[in-house]
């Protein structure tokens, strides 16, 4: 492939373990997603390390809060040399979040419908009436509008998300697994080869990679799958 679409998720405990990890990886992946774990752990500076190193880093933190909160915090990730920050697909969030990456490269991606959801879950959130694909495409459409630079989605919504986003949209999926692999507490799940085809730009994986044997050969062969297909 010419282009690598792996982030490998760093849901670990430590900064050490995240440089471990990274370490194992080598150059087979060099794009690392610092989540709620890592940085309430290692806070900014092993985001800081990362992005220093020369490695690109989507800091998923999901930000939802009052809009000059958003702000301020958006603005520090971006000192931070991050790449993509999520926030919740919610306007005022999102266009917070703009204004604080400036003219910087932090792209900013909100979140649609978490991929460890089902209908009931929604339901249990009060979205009754809703189903999964219509809730995503009300988000997409309402980020879009407030200028959101991409969009998380489940491959199973990836085609249409990418039909409402348009081909500059920058779309990211999660639970992502190969054919075979646990689906750990993923309920929407596809293969890399699936994501890829229905339109997502980029792909997390997290356990297939972190919890192999070697890690950076585990990439791989992700690779080497999509490039077979």
């Amino acid at each position: 492939m010419n282009y690598n679409p792996i982030i490998v998720a760093l849901d670990v405990e430590t900064a050490a373990e995240a440089r471990s990890l990274v370490s194992r990886i080598g150059d087979a992946v060099r794009f690392y997603k610092v989540g709620l774990e890592l940085f309430t752990s290692a806070g900014p500076d092993i985001v800081r390390e990362l992005a220093a190193a020369g490695n690109d880093v989507f800091v998923d933190l999901k930000m939802h809060d009052i809009g000059e909160t958003v702000r301020r915090a958006a603005a520090q990730v971006a000192r931070l040399g991050a790449r993509f920050l999520t926030v919740h697909s919610n306007p005022q969030a999102i266009r917070a979040a703009r204004v604080g990456a400036g003219g910087s490269q932090l792209k900013i991606i909100a979140v649609t419908v978490l991929t460890s959801f089902e209908q009931a879950d929604l339901e249990a959130m009060g979205y009754r009436g809703w189903s999964i694909p219509d809730l995503v495409d009300e988000f997409v459409a309402r980020g879009v509008e407030a200028g959101a630079d991409g969009f998380v989605c489940s491959a199973l919504e990836a085609a249409r998300v990418r039909s409402i986003a348009g081909a500059g949209a920058t779309l990211i999926t999660p639970g992502v697994r190969s054919a075979g692999a646990s689906k750990g507490d993923q309920k929407r799940v596809s293969t890399p080869a699936e994501a890829i085809r229905a339109g997502s730009d980029y792909l997390v994986v997290g356990r297939e990679i972190t919890r192999a044997a070697d890690p950076a050969a585990a990439a791989r062969l992700i690779l080497n799958d999509l490039a077979a297909c």
